[in-house]
């Protein structure tokens, strides 16, 4: 592209931290260069995870000008963003579907910027050139289409402007209005779900759990293997291997250890659960959570109740735990929806792709409206 030199990079070491980070306008975590770093360093992305590394930058004679997190897939798990069926009909017409290009941190359903541009009035066209980018890529190497998933606004108008197919989903977050405290918060709930909370809390108090909040600095070895036990043995239930190693949080926790927060649930002298949470900006993550011992409401306290305290204790404005989940409605948690972009190069494809897309946006703006008229508040607020 005219103005700028264009590159594509098999690892996050090809630029540096400075650089990349300076992108990075409201610190979110999962695009923080330590935290690519690691994904690498501890083998969870690489030809045998399915994620190659595969990074947009545009440079000019200032130096980085721009980048997208990009990755080259072998499949479509980890993303969060379904499309195994777009991959069956694909194929299924003679195509080959992957590899395909996907735009986002891997195995991260939370929404945070996915066009990288330094500051400046240039963001908006650099934003547009990256994305001409990615679709010269496609034709060039033969690829089916590049996907940005969870967007923030500014990558959502870039891809809305260069005709990018929209997708919406729905997610449940919590949303700060300045509360002085949990009190205060619970009495915007309606008397029943107030009544609810309240009890909910209760319940994990009075069987002897506490909680204590330890940020990665914080965290031993030896806590830290009891953390990553619980989380494996989490996924062990549903029959799969976690997709972050142990490697991993040990490396984070030393690279990033004011991102990463883990609330410990302690019975006696024994970690009975823990809850795995990241900060970014104004915005707590919930990510993964394990527990050894069944006790009532444990689930609820650990990964919602403690969160939502959290960010009232230190006055952060958003709470997005995770996905799916309609629990956490009743917990104050708002149905809010998500978007990601998708380029398909097949125009035939496209056009049975972008109607599909018209008819689940329907559904799912009714789905959130519906949801919202459930959330406990007695002025249900719309997001």
């Amino acid at each position: 592209m005219a103005g700028y030199r264009v590159q594509f990079h098999r690892s996050i070491h090809d630029l540096a931290a400075a650089d990349w980070n300076a992108l990075l306008a409201n610190d979110y975590p999962f695009l923080r260069h330590e935290f690519l770093a690691a994904l690498e360093h501890t083998g969870c992305v690489g030809a045998e995870s399915g994620w190659l590394p595969h990074y947009l930058t545009l440079h000019d004679a200032a130096g980085l000008a721009a980048a997208a997190p990009t990755f080259l897939k072998t499949h479509s798990y980890g993303e969060f963003v379904f499309d195994f069926a777009w991959a069956r009909a694909y194929e299924q017409a003679g195509g080959s579907y992957y590899p395909k290009i996907t735009v986002a941190p891997p195995f991260t359903p939370a929404t945070g910027p996915r066009l990288l541009t330094r500051a400046g009035p240039e963001g908006a066209p650099l934003r547009a050139a990256l994305l001409q980018e990615l679709e010269n890529h496609c034709a060039a190497r033969g690829y089916s289409g590049a996907h940005t998933l969870f967007l923030d606004d500014p990558a959502r108008a870039a891809c809305e402007a260069r005709g990018w197919l929209l997708r919406r989903d729905c997610q449940f977050h919590w949303y700060n209005r300045g509360y002085a405290d949990f009190g205060q918060y619970l009495d915007t709930f309606t008397a029943d779900k107030r009544k609810k909370a309240r009890r909910e809390r209760r319940r994990v108090a009075e069987s002897g759990v506490t909680f204590q909040t330890r940020f990665g600095d914080e965290l031993d070895d030896a806590l830290l293997d009891g953390v990553y036990l619980l989380h494996r043995d989490t996924f062990a239930r549903h029959g799969h291997e976690p997709y972050l190693t142990r490697a991993f949080f040990g490396e984070i926790a030393r690279t990033l250890p004011r991102s990463l927060m883990v609330k410990l649930a302690v019975h006696g002298r024994e970690m009975v659960a823990m809850a795995v949470f990241f900060l970014g900006g104004d915005t707590l993550y919930g990510r993964y959570w394990g527990a050894a011992d069944a006790f009532h409401s444990l689930h609820f306290e650990t990964c919602y109740h403690q969160g939502v305290e959290f960010c009232i204790e230190r006055g952060l404005a958003r709470f997005e735990p995770g996905t799916q989940g309609e629990h956490k409605v009743s917990r104050g948690f708002e149905p809010t929806l998500t978007w990601s972009a998708h380029y398909i190069r097949n125009h035939r494809f496209r056009e049975a792709i972008g109607e599909y897309l018209q008819r689940e946006a329907d559904a799912v703006q009714a789905y959130a409206e519906e949801v919202q008229t459930h959330v406990p508040y007695r002025d249900r607020h719309a997001t």
